[in-house]
């Protein structure tokens, strides 16, 4: 596992050396999803390590459609991340969908937990990951290197300026393309597979179908423009790791606002945010199969193992 960790931060060293400080921007021009060249207008940097130290969703939209949120709350009204039971009754979900949430609601409800891809090792797709609390983003003029560093590490990599493919082959991530609009990183994501594990779009088991289709925006923002969005993550989750973020910091944040369609799942396409800060501290290292055994199932989890290649 430490062999592994070092590769990957290797990688973003190589990954991150033609790229600038945080939150300023690079020159060379980058096309558009049609190859269109981007004009002389710099492309900005979001190279560095974030965080965004929330549990256990996302933060919902200003207005319109938003995620499955917790029915369970604690005294002071944020979601309760010790019982998740996803709002079964949301609009946005189709019945067969809504049923699934119902059911692993229960399962919460009577004090016992279900397994996740987080829990128990496996990939984790998009959306579902972006409840990670760190991030790392390396960027260079072609490609675009996320590192999600829970549980263990994470890879995922955005082509640049590059169509889907014809025909795209499912896989755990999926084909993310990427392309700059001004200031704006979209990022265009299909083809995550379905007959995988524990295959869900957030903690409250939400489910998903092949159709699905995710477009995320990431921007540098100034402490102001995201500030709405800072006050509705902390009425809905729960802010952990505070050591590792500046809560008063007042510069640039990274905001990232994906779009989540699924006409298999889904009755309507629904938005959220992700807003992160510039960490503390530095890249830790995260282990996710140490000890397997999950005391409160009496069982082990079910991890990826070695005698198989599991993906």
């Amino acid at each position: 596992m430490r062999m592994q960790r070092n590769f990957f931060l290797l990688a973003i060293l190589a990954a991150s050396a033609s790229t600038t400080a945080l939150g300023q921007t690079q020159t060379p021009a980058v096309g558009s999803a049609g190859n269109d060249t981007q004009s002389a207008a710099a492309v900005p940097d979001f190279s560095g390590l974030w965080r965004h130290p929330s549990l256990p969703g996302f933060e919902p939209p200003a207005s319109g459609p938003g995620p499955v949120r917790n029915l369970s709350r604690t005294r002071t009204g944020t979601s309760n991340f010790a019982e998740l039971v996803g709002d079964h009754t949301s609009p946005i979900l189709k019945p067969w969908a809504a049923e699934i949430v119902k059911k692993h609601g229960e399962i919460s409800k009577a004090g016992l937990t279900y397994p996740t891809p987080s829990s128990q090792c496996w990939p984790q797709p998009v959306p579902y990951i972006f409840w990670t609390f760190i991030t790392q983003v390396a960027q260079t003029p072609d490609k675009v290197t996320f590192l999600y560093a829970d549980p263990g590490i994470l890879f995922r990599q955005v082509r640049l300026n590059q169509p889907h493919p014809a025909r795209v082959t499912p896989s755990w991530d999926g084909d993310s393309v990427g392309h700059f609009e001004d200031d704006t990183l979209v990022i265009d994501t299909v083809g995550i597979k379905t007959d995988r594990p524990y295959a869900m779009v957030d903690w409250f088991g939400t489910p998903y179908t092949g159709a699905l289709h995710v477009v995320e925006r990431y921007r540098l923002l100034d402490y102001a423009d995201v500030k709405d969005a800072l006050e509705r993550d902390a009425k809905e989750n729960n802010r952990v790791m505070g050591f590792s973020v500046d809560r008063n910091y007042r510069g640039k944040h990274l905001q990232l606002q994906f779009t989540v369609e699924d006409e298999g799942a889904f009755t309507t396409p629904w938005t959220a945010t992700t807003t992160y800060l510039p960490s503390l501290v530095p890249w830790e290292e995260w282990i996710c199969a140490e000890n397997i055994h999950e005391y409160h199932n009496h069982r082990d989890a079910d991890v990826p193992r070695a005698d198989k290649p599991d993906f």
